[in-house]
């Protein structure tokens, strides 16, 4: 018989909505798959341990538990009621630490995160914290061990939600994405998450890196799952009022690929043999289902790094000169952004100016997607497979051939689904792929997400449980 810990968020819900199966239950197992396989928790983390979760609140989450079967008994209750999350280590929750991965922060919010309340309110249950990579800045998170291979990176940075997922110790987990932090360590651990369209999903109470690249957004193993929380999490962001005016939530869009305009991305080249293969996969079961392929172009794909750069930089300094005089609690590679920053010296006159041609290019693409019909843009999210663990956090810029793909769509804010495209024929760790969208169509975007991934399936590592 399935494990409830062993539950996609559709099927929790399903079963807690029929009372099949209890919140207490379905948390109890979560909790105890935790102990089974997540090894010690710790800053830095071991060779043996996967060490996902930073923190674990579980007399709350029993509690919480409790009250949420009195809820589904009564009736009426959210449709989340019951369902177990973990968020990265950079969402606040009121009266729980929050220390971004990093022995610099310690806070103890009054107040949490918005996403979070929006969450709490669908009736979600918190588990607690997970790793992410030293205040999200990099694309490994090296003190957690990937549950496919432990001497492998989970990817980054929300490396901790990523390999939760995957060893199938929660549902559901939050992420946070500047440069690829949600769908790296998707495409590394066999997940499945979206980036939303920027500002969909409020920011307000995370931690930031850059904010006016960051998104924050769900991860799950399914790309269904995904839209259920998307559902949730979905709302205006009380720091940015221009949020307001965007669309309500609409899930449940259709699931199918027949009739769809696929773009292929012109970024294919240099790609792992793994990564190759999965690409030609998610291609074959395009075409199978119905979908058309035509080319994408070539010209708007050019590279944003300096003015990306430019951005990232001038938005980290700025929020990480409240920790001057106390650089030498950073990891190496963070204490090299920051001088990085520093030296940059961007003038605010560059920075406008980088600003205003990252409108035109995202114009550039809206225009040329509306114009083609096009539905979607498919392309690898990562072109190499998960690296060895241990060097993300040794310097600063390590990171590049993770986030060479990503970081383009951060740039943009346009919406991409990604998920699992297979495993390696030759490494045996999963490949996966993206598929981006023009903004607001996000819901449009998770129903081509979910028919692909109806073809591709969805991988599960061979998990030893690890020491404790």
């Amino acid at each position: 018989m399935t494990e409830p810990a062993d539950l996609t968020v559709l099927e929790a819900v399903e079963q807690l909505a029929r009372r099949d199966l209890g919140a207490v239950e379905l948390v109890s197992s979560c909790l105890a798959r935790i102990e089974e396989r997540d090894g010690t928790h710790s800053h830095d983390g071991d060779p043996s341990s996967i060490n996902a979760w930073v923190r674990v609140y579980e007399e709350d989450a029993l509690a919480a538990a409790r009250s949420a079967d009195e809820r589904l008994a009564e009736g009426g209750a959210p449709l989340l009621c019951g369902v177990p999350v973990g968020l990265k280590d950079l969402y606040a929750v009121a009266g729980k630490p929050l220390t971004a991965s990093s022995t610099l922060l310690s806070e103890v919010p009054d107040r949490s995160c918005e996403a979070w309340l929006r969450l709490e309110a669908a009736g979600a249950v918190l588990l607690g914290h997970l790793h992410t990579h030293e205040f999200a800045a990099g694309g490994t998170t090296d003190q957690v061990g990937s549950p496919w291979d432990l001497t492998r990176s989970a990817g980054g940075s929300s490396g901790g939600s990523g390999a939760a997922l995957a060893a199938r110790m929660v549902p559901a987990a939050t992420g946070t994405d500047t440069a690829g932090s949600l769908r790296i360590p998707s495409a590394l651990s066999g997940v499945s998450t979206i980036k939303p369209t920027r500002g969909l999903v409020s920011l307000r109470g995370i931690v930031p890196l850059s904010p006016s690249l960051d998104h924050a957004g769900p991860m799950a193993r399914t790309v269904a799952d995904c839209e259920l929380l998307l559902a949730a999490l979905a709302g205006p962001d009380g720091g940015r009022a221009v949020t307001a005016l965007r669309s309500e939530p609409r899930p449940g869009r259709p699931r199918r690929l027949a009739g769809a305009r696929i773009a292929v991305s012109p970024r294919t080249a240099e790609l792992d043999a793994d990564v190759a293969d999965g690409f030609d996969a998610a291609l074959a079961a395009c075409r199978a289902q119905g979908a058309t392929l035509v080319p994408a172009p070539a010209e708007l794909a050019r590279a944003v790094d300096d003015d990306y750069g430019a951005v990232l930089l001038a938005d980290l300094l700025a929020y990480h000169r409240r920790f001057d005089g106390r650089r030498e609690l950073y990891r190496p590679s963070l204490r090299e952004w920051v001088e990085l920053a520093e030296e940059a010296t961007v003038a605010a006159e560059d920075y406008a100016a980088a600003q205003a041609r990252r409108r035109e290019l995202t114009g550039a693409w809206c225009d040329w997607l509306a114009a083609e019909r096009v539905d979607a843009v498919l392309e690898p999210t990562v072109r190499v497979v998960a690296p060895l663990r241990g060097s993300g956090y040794d310097h600063a810029r390590t990171d590049y051939a993770l986030i060479e793909l990503t970081h383009f769509w951060n740039w943009l804010g346009l919406p991409v689904v990604a998920l699992p495209s297979g495993v390696g024929a030759r490494t045996r760790l999963p490949v996966g792929v993206s598929l981006a969208g023009a903004a607001g169509h996000d819901w449009e975007l998770l129903g081509l997400g979910a028919a692909l991934q109806a073809e591709l399936g969805v991988p599960a590592p061979q998990i030893v449980s690890s020491p404790t």
